[in-house]
């Protein structure tokens, strides 16, 4: 048996020290994170007063080949309990060789085709289609939608969002959840991600008084932002987080209003891997840039968001990762002397320390996984209810290959590479546990 009795007086060993200094200092820096889950879990939903005004806003969608699934979403903003006169829908085809700019204008879209090969990404899109819009509407819309095309929305979302952009916030992110959660271990694993990230983070976020992030699509920025840059100057892997980053920074905060949308999942754990290793990369990228700025926004100004971000962005599994590698090459050199250069009782305690890390790992993100999957049951639309069940199981092992990402994104060379989108479905097939 293994002798757990490491922490006995006499019995502290290097390693023993190495791996409790490991433990003190991650929980230290996510703690907070705890308090945003006991937060979410206890408070519930946020809700914004009635709004005194409704605003005029344009939907802004990036679409590469979408021709698939870019009808779906303009037809969900068509579909809005909103008055349709302040609602415009601007699609710029980027690059496209399919029928995606006839099928958007079909769908009753403003279209723009932009063939510049040299500036590849959502990002540069976004320039592009800002810069046209504030030439050609000058002063018309106070608020921009960001989509993807895959995306759908439901019914009540504007008049969600335009409840908390009443509020007078320069920027709003929303409630993501998926259109294809039944479709593999990796779809479902993704959906419950960023369930827990509306739930127990931007939920929490706001009851907190602090400044939420943006993830991808489904927020609202105010025009005020767009014309002061003139376009979008944020053109890193992940110009998402790079924009709320600079929020945090600058002490603008990003409200949270739960405005229910919808966006496709990758299917296979290639698919998954490809994505995620982008966001991680553009996670360094942003870390590298802002991270002097966001430690003199939390320790001059004193801004808790900037501390959250920069643990957001900061690689967090490289301590763990720390702390497996450190106790595993102990353990394989330490036998390999024979007890030369460690003895029985401090192989003993590295094994323990290693099996205690996966155990302990595998339960905070089997409870992460299975406290969002019962709040937020409601959420959750498969047709194959035994996914959801599953899916309780596999989520940890998906979180437990952040690790391995987290190594790779950081030496190896990562593109922008569009991902395919082929679900094609309604919002009311969605709903009713389509595929």
């Amino acid at each position: 048996m293994l002798n757990l009795d490491f922490w006995l007086p006499g019995q502290i060993t290097p390693m023993v020290v190495f791996n409790l200094i490991i433990m003190v200092l991650f929980s230290c820096c996510f703690f907070y994170q705890f308090i945003f889950f006991l937060v979410g879990f206890l408070r519930g939903e946020y809700r914004y007063p009635k709004a005194k005004k409704l605003h005029r806003y344009a939907f802004f969608i990036a679409a590469h080949n979408e021709e698939a699934v870019i009808a779906n979403l303009v037809t969900s903003i068509k579909s809005q309990r909103y008055p349709s006169e302040l609602i415009d829908v601007f699609v710029v085809a980027d690059a496209c060789t399919d029928n995606t700019a006839n099928a958007a204008r079909d769908a009753g879209a403003i279209v723009y085709e932009r063939n510049d090969l040299a500036r590849k990404g959502k990002s540069w899109v976004m320039d592009y289609g800002f810069k046209r819009i504030l030439n050609e509407y000058p002063g018309v819309y106070e608020g921009f939608f960001i989509f993807d095309a895959d995306n759908l929305i439901s019914p009540d979302y504007v008049r969600i969002m335009n409840d908390a952009f009443d509020q007078g916030y320069m920027a709003v992110t929303s409630y993501r959840n998926s259109k294809n959660f039944g479709s593999s271990w990796i779809s479902s694993a993704n959906a419950i991600w960023f369930l827990r990230e509306a739930r127990f983070l931007n939920n929490a976020r706001m009851f907190c008084g602090t400044s939420c992030a943006v993830s991808g699509s489904g927020y609202l920025i105010s025009s005020k932002i767009v014309e002061g840059m003139q376009g979008w100057h944020f053109h890193t892997l992940t110009e998402d987080i790079q924009f709320s980053t600079f929020c945090a920074v600058h002490g603008v905060r990003i409200a949270y209003a739960p405005a229910e949308f919808y966006d496709e999942q990758p299917v296979t754990f290639v698919a998954s891997w490809r994505q995620r290793m982008r966001w991680t990369k553009g996670f360094y990228q942003v870390f590298f840039t802002y991270g002097k700025q966001l430690v003199k926004s939390m320790t001059v100004y004193r801004r808790f968001a900037a501390y959250d971000l920069l643990m957001t962005i900061a690689p967090g599994m490289l301590l763990s990762l720390l702390s497996l590698l450190a106790n595993g090459t102990f353990m394989i050199v330490g036998m390999l002397s024979h007890g030369f250069l460690a003895t029985n009782y401090e192989l003993e305690t590295c094994a323990a320390s290693l099996i205690m890390t996966f155990v302990s790992m595998y339960s905070t993100f089997f409870l992460m996984g299975f406290t969002t999957t019962i709040l937020e049951r409601k959420h959750i639309h498969s047709p194959q209810r035994w996914r959801v069940l599953t899916n309780l199981l596999t989520f940890p092992f998906f979180m437990f290959s952040y690790i391995p990402l987290t190594v790779a994104a950081l030496f190896l060379k990562v593109d922008w590479v569009p991902t395919p989108h082929n679900v094609s479905v309604t919002l009311d097939q969605v709903i009713d546990g389509a595929k």
